[in-house]
This record gives C-alpha cells, structure tokens and sequence, in this order.
C-alpha cells in the first residue's frame, strides 16, 4: 500500500474517532473543563465504564475522563435498572473522592451527568488490569487451544470465545508485566486495603481485575467502590450482613461472581478477610495467563461446583508463583476465612522486602514530603535504587514524576541528580522523544546555585544525546551565561564544563568567548587551588584548538603567574610546558625556555610536595629543554666559528700560549752557586733513572710521575724491600761548610756528623760531612760555604731545614734525612745554573731549595 494511502486511512480513522468521541460527550457539562480524546482502556461493572485520554483546559494536563453510557443499561429489561445501575456508579465515584489515598484511583473531576451520559475526570489510566489479563488470555487461547491443523469449526470457536472477552486497548497489545511490576502492584493493592480496612473502616466487596486500574505511571489503583459496607470500628473483626449473588439481579449491580469469597456466598456475610480472599484469587489470576481459577460464568450452580475443588486448583498453581509469595497466596486463597492473612500482615511478608520497592514506594508519596525529605530522597535513596529497577519502570514510573517536580525550584537540584542518570542512560530515540522538551525548561529557567552546577558539571553527557542545532540555540547560551555569574562554584562548573565540551564549540567562540572569560575566571580567583586547577584542565584542552599567537600572547603569561605550590597544578603546569615544547606548531623557542620557563620551573624542583614521581617528570621535562637549549647554542657557536678567516682563527690561541707571553716570577737562592762537571756516563744514567722518582726527585725538578725518568720510582713501587744503594751507581752527595762546633751533633774537627741512610741497615753506619748546623754567614769569600744542589735520588723528608734562629742549630735528624757524603758535590756543581731554574717547582719559585734559600736569607739579615 502506498505510503499516501496508508496516512490518509490513518487520519481519516484518527478523525472517526474523534468525531465519535465527542459525539459521545456531546451534551455533558465536563466537556467544558476537558479535551477528550479516543478511548483507551474500560473499567467497572462488566466494563460499562470508557476510558478516553484527555487534557484539562484550564493548565494542559494530562488527565483520564471516564465517560458511561446510559444506553447501555437500557438493554435491560426492567426500567428502573436504568436508574438503579446509573445512581450505582454516580455513588462509587462520591466514595472515590471521600477516599484520599496513594493506592485509591485520584479523581480530578467530579461525576458530571447528562441525559445520556455519566462522566468524571481521574489522574491518566493507562488500562484496567481486566484488559491486560484478557489481552493474556486472549493470547492463550491462541497458543494453546488452536494449532495450524485445528478444523474451521474450532477456530470459529476459538475466535467466538476471544469476542467475547473483554479486547485489549491497540496502543498497549504487547503489554507485559515485569516480576517487580507484579510485586509492586499486589503491595499496592494490599496498602489499598489496608487504608480502606483500618482507616476508612469499610469492605470493598469487589476486589476484581475490573476494578483494579493501573496508571500510565505502573500504578495499581483501586478502584470500583460500588459496593463497599462499612464496618463497626469498635468491631473490625465481625462479620457484617451483605447479600449474595443472584441470578434475579443484574449483573451490573452485582460484584464479579468469580471472585467473591465463598462465605458471602454460603452465608451472606462478608468481612474484612472476604476482601483477601478476593485478592488471592486476583494473584491466582495473574499467574494462570489471566484465567481466574473460578469462572462461573454468571452461575451460582458452577460457582459452587467449582469451589469444591478450589484446593487443589490453587495447590496445582503454587509452582507457577515465585516461592515467597505461594504461602501467602494459598492462605488467601482458602476456603476457611480464619486462615487469612490481614491485609496488615500480608505487608511484613518476605515477598515485599525489597529495596527498589521501597523507593517506588516513597516515590508514590513524595508529593506529602517535605523539602528536604525529597532532596534527601532523589540525591541518596532513589540514585542507588535505580541500577535495581527495571528500565521499563524508568520511563513508565520514575520519569513522570521527575518531570513534576522540574518546576520546584527548592527541590530542582536534588532532582537533576536522577535526571543526569536518566540522561546518561537513555538512548537518543529515548531522550528525544522522552526527555529534550523537559531538558529545555531546565536551560531557560532560573536556577538555584547547584542545580547550575549540577547541569554544567554534566553537561557533555546532554550534548551527546542533543541535536547540534538545540546545541547551538540552548545550551551553548547557557554555557556562556554561567561565566558571567558571581558565584565562583558556578564559574568554576563552567570552566570544567568547557574543558569536557570543547569538541561541541568552534574555534571562533573558543578564541573569542571561552578564552577571555576563561581568564576573567582565573585573574578573580588566582589564589583558589581548585579554580586554577580546572582553569589548567580547561586551557590545556582546547590549546589544540588556538592560534599559536593567542597561545604564547595569552596562555604563558597566564602560567607566569600561578604561584600555588600545589603538586596537582604544578603537574599540569608542567605537562602544558611540555605540550608547548614537544608540539613544534606552537613554536616555543630556547630564548623563550631559557628566560620564562625554566626560571618557573627550577625552583620546583627543591618543592617539598611534590612525590618521587613527580620529580621524575619535571626534572625529565626540564633536562629536555636543557638539551634542546645546549644543542641550539652549540650549533650557533661553532657556525659563527667557522665564519672567521682560516688564518686568524687559532691566532688567538697561539698568542695566548705563546712563551714570549709567559710570564714566569723571579727566583733567586741567596749564596747558591751551581758548578758542572762532566759526569760518567753511570751517574748520567742514575740521575736519568732518579729524575721522576720519588717525593723529593719529581717535586724538586719538576718532573711529572708520568716522565720518561720515572724508572726509579717503578722500581722502588715493585721492590718494596730493595735498598735504595742498589738503585743508585753514585750515591749522591750535598757538602755543607762546616758550622761551629757547638752546634749538636758535631764534633770539633771532625768534619760532618755521621748520618745514617735511609737505606743502611740499622747496624751500619756511614761517615758524613754533612753539617745541619747554620753556617756563620760574613763575607762571601771567607763563609767557605757552598751548597750544591743532588742531582738524584735525594730524599728529605725533614721540615726544619732553615727555620732556625740566630744562634741556633739545626736538629738531628739522621733518621730522616737521606746519607749524604761530601765527596758528591762535585757532581753537583756541573749542572748549569738555567738547568734547575727552568723545572717546574723550582721556577715558580715554591721549591724546596727555594725554602731554604729564603731562610738562609732571613737568617742573614738578621744578623747583620
């Protein structure tokens, strides 16, 4: 069929309906107060009562009108039973209204009459529950009783027998109850009698499916109050008259035989436990695809037939229900009356200890709660409820009344708690249908302090499930408002909010919108640890979307001026430091490293806070910058090296280490005189082998230990036990003049002491000429003293050598200073004079002999 057709069939049939609706109310005052609509679900005694969606007038809200055809009554015989049935339902619809209760159908509009209808106006039905149950069996029927194979006669039965129950409304034809629906509604029945039992002191008499409607929020609403008797309230427990079923009554005046307790029955009188049997045999017809266990067809003949064998039809149904509740419902079920259960008691049971049913439970009454009841109630309680309840009572149950609490200011930002699940959770076809009108109240209206927070805070999980233009016209006004307010938690909600959204903003708003209010923000509050946190966060993902230019203008001078020594924003900062390095398209130059970044960042590196982790990072990310910097600077150097001329390049060098630059400090020794001989070709090799050897022949001629003459020390170093005699073909010789003879350790005309090597065992002893005593210093020529200075392998290990004072004498250290004879001194004087100047120690003056010179030299002055 083509799709035109398919519209026009569509309209023109929504249009019938229409038109036959109003047709229907034409006449009665509710249409005054009501726009109806097409009819939904049927309710009452034998369904005579129409169900239709409508709207009030006066605000648009969603209502049900019940609308009941006096017509219907005329097909029966009697006149009066016209009258009779109307002033039956005239009368429930009072008892409805004097009854105020969660679990007792609301009406929003009295009963209204006509000449030709009754109507009245309730909270929105979606169907009775004697329309799902037919809907149920109607589709066992179906499975069970007609197969492929059955003959025509059978399936005109079969489709006989489906006529004649009550249809299913087309809107709701593959309606099934969830396990927590069912436990939900038989509590709210049972807090449904409890309420009219011990409170409104009444018998309902006609607990059936007809009388139970469920609301297009899953709600069991009792309804149905044509035959309630009231009770003695000193007396609850008694048994009160009331009449049996008859077959010389109409049965529209009659409660439903099925489920009439067999006591009213047996011995016309009903109590509060008749009303329990009722709802047993209600949870029976549940669990037995719709079929009540009774179906006496309008005969009290089979209803007694039948009720002799109710035990065992209620014992063979027991496995269909969940175990908690089979104790409970065979008791209701029970012909004995006292074995029932109360309606108080049924309560307790296991059955409906249940956390989501409690908070579908206080769900239902919120409405009589305090402020912060609810607030308590939709933060805490209802959030951690939520992940146990079905997504079908989400829609069905919970969302209706979120919606309706949108409007109340003090509640909203508790709310927005659930509805941010709602938003999180819902599929796109869900939150458009479902939840983007709603969402756009809460965009335009004002808001309390949290509920903006809240909003903004989730604002990313709303624009994924938003359509890019409500993007553009709704929130991102929103979004840009909330900069502006005074309140810091707001402004720092919307600068996280921007952070997680940035993908949703273009690049023209972020340059000019986001960014200088981004600022605003952090120049206000720059002390606030948090604010600059989220204001790091925020700038450190939308750079990406930046000009390079706005990024070194805007973004570092901002960095330049975080001072809280915070590890978390330390760590950021260093993370966008390093985001600028490593990115190249920022261009991030050395001279930029070198003079703003890096004297922020050292100091951070002595930070007490930070862990072993984060200096890791940072001094990783500062070395790195080190390099980048070194490796620039280098590179530029050795370019504008090589820039100069070939031949000027290492003039410089040459110059500066040129000898005729050298400047080397005058060194004089008072009285010393240096002769040379020719040596032998032995003492040249001792002094060649003893020239780096030692403290006294590397120190004194300025020998490195590296010299090519330092076989003398490698040998000492491999024979520790080798006397030094052996090492030497010459034993070197320093003849002093002799001193006067009181001088210790000399003899009076006996020339120099005896002094003892330190290589002779201590049983051997030499001879020396050495004298340690000062000379008697006069004229040059008649001193008679010469010093000679050893050419090798002299080792002094003595420090008083010319300290002494005027008169004084030099100590005795002939077990320290090495054997020296006088016969050598010769040798010494051969060498030249530029020889011992030129070495090292000795021309800077800080030699040894140098030492002593210098205190000879005092010496002698003082004593002239």
């Amino acid at each position: 069929m083509p799709a035109g057709t398919m519209f026009a069939k569509f309209k023109s049939t929504n249009v019938a309906a229409a038109t036959a609706t109003q047709s229907v109310a034409d006449g009665n005052p509710i249409t005054q107060y009501f726009e109806i609509g097409k009819p939904v679900a049927c309710a009452g005694p034998e369904l005579v009562w129409r169900i239709h969606d409508a709207y009030r007038k006066s605000d648009n809200k969603e209502c049900s009108v019940f609308i009941f055809e006096k017509k219907i009554a005329e097909k029966l015989h009697k006149p009066r039973r016209k009258e009779t049935i109307t002033e039956l339902l005239k009368s429930s619809v009072k008892t409805l209204e004097r009854f105020r209760h969660p679990r007792i159908l609301q009406i929003y509009h009295t009963v209204e009459e006509s000449a030709d209808t009754l109507a009245f106006a309730s909270e929105p039905i979606f169907a009775s529950l004697s329309n799902v149950l037919a809907f149920h069996e109607s589709k066992t029927y179906e499975t069970t009783n007609v197969t492929p194979a059955a003959g025509g006669a059978a399936a005109a039965q079969a489709q006989a027998a489906a006529n004649t129950l009550p249809q299913r409304p087309a809107h709701a034809k593959e309606y099934s109850f969830l396990d927590m629906e069912l436990k939900y509604g038989f509590l709210q029945l049972t807090e449904a009698l409890a309420y009219l039992h011990y409170s409104g002191h009444v018998i309902h008499r006609n607990v059936c499916p007809s009388s139970i409607l469920i609301t297009k929020r899953g709600i069991w609403k009792l309804a149905g109050m044509e035959y309630v008797e009231r009770m003695n309230e000193n007396d609850l427990n008694s048994s009160i008259p009331c009449p049996p079923w008859s077959n010389r009554v109409s049965k529209m005046a009659q409660p439903n035989l099925d489920f009439m307790a067999p006591e009213t029955q047996s011995t016309s009188k009903c109590s509060l436990l008749s009303d329990m049997f009722s709802l047993g045999m209600v949870i029976c017809a549940v669990f037995n695809n719709g079929r009540p266990l009774i179906q006496a067809g309008n005969s009290t003949s089979n209803y007694a037939k039948q009720m002799e064998s109710l035990d065992d039809m209620v014992h063979k149904l027991m496995p269909r229900l969940p175990i908690a509740l089979q104790e409970a419902t065979s008791r209701m079920a029970s012909r004995d009356a006292t074995a029932r259960p109360t309606a108080q008691l049924l309560q307790l049971i296991k059955y409906f200890i249940d956390t989501p049913i409690n908070a579908l439970k206080f769900l239902d009454v919120v409405n009589m709660k305090d402020t912060q009841q609810k607030s308590q109630f939709y933060k805490t309680t209802l959030i951690e409820a939520m992940p146990l309840i079905p997504r079908k009572l989400w829609w069905q149950n919970i969302w209706p009344m979120l919606k309706s609490e949108i409007n109340n200011n003090e509640v909203l930002a508790a709310v927005l708690q659930p509805v941010m699940l709602f938003v999180q959770e819902a599929t796109h076809t869900e939150y458009d249908n479902l939840m983007s009108a709603t969402m756009k109240i809460i965009y335009n209206t004002p808001k309390s302090i949290q509920a903006s927070v809240t909003i903004l805070e989730n604002l990313h999980l709303i624009i994924e499930k938003t359509k890019p233009e409500d993007v553009t016209t709704d929130i991102m006004p929103m979004l840009f408002y909330s900069f502006d307010g005074s309140t810091i938690q707001v402004q720092s909600a919307a600068v996280v909010a921007v952070a997680n959204v940035f993908d949703s903003i273009d690049e023209l708003s972020i340059r000019r919108m986001v960014l200088p209010k981004v600022k605003m923000v952090f120049e206000k509050n720059i002390t606030d640890p948090k604010i600059v946190q989220n204001v790091l966060m925020c700038i450190e993902r939308v750079m990406d979307r930046m000009e390079r230019a706005q990024v070194m203008d805007e973004v570092l001078p901002l960095l330049a001026n975080i001072r809280i020594p915070d590890p978390d924003i330390i760590m950021r900062t260093v993370r966008i430091y390093h985001k600028l390095f490593v990115d190249k398209t920022y261009g991030l130059t050395v001279e930029t490293m070198a003079t703003n970044v890096l004297p922020l960042l050292i100091p951070h590196t002595v930070n007490p806070a930070l862990n072993f982790e984060h200096y890791c990072y940072l001094l990783e990310v500062l070395q790195q910058m080190l390099e980048a910097i070194d490796r620039q600077q280098r590179n530029k150097l050795k370019l504008d090296n090589l820039s100069m001329a070939s031949p000027e390049r290492h003039r410089t060098l040459r110059h500066q280490f040129s000898t005729d630059n050298m400047n080397a400090p005058p060194f004089n020794i008072p009285n010393l005189r240096i002769d040379q001989r020719k040596t032998s070709s032995a003492e040249d090799m001792a002094r060649k082998n003893s020239g780096g050897s030692g403290m006294l022949g590397g120190w004194w001629f300025g020998c490195s230990p590296s010299s090519p003459d330092s076989n003398f020390l490698r040998v000492g170093n491999v024979f520790p036990n080798r006397r030094l005699s052996d090492n030497t073909l010459m034993t070197p010789k320093i003849r002093i003049a002799p001193s006067c003879a009181s001088s210790p350790g000399g003899t009076p005309g006996s020339g120099l002491p005896t002094r003892r090597h330190s290589s002779i065992g201590p049983q051997e002893r030499r001879g020396s000429t050495i004298n340690l005593s000062p000379p008697t210093y006069g004229a040059r020529g008649s001193s008679g003293s010469s010093l000679s200075v050893p050419s090798t392998s002299v080792y002094v290990k003595s420090p008083l050598l010319y300290s002494q004072k005027q008169g004084g004498s030099m100590p005795n250290t002939s077990s320290s200073v090495p054997f020296l004879l006088s016969s050598s001194m010769q040798s010494i004087r051969s060498r030249r004079q530029s020889t011992v100047l030129s070495s090292g120690p000795l021309g800077s003056g800080s030699g040894l002999l140098q030492q002593l010179g210098s205190g000879m030299y005092q010496l002698f002055s003082g004593r002239n």
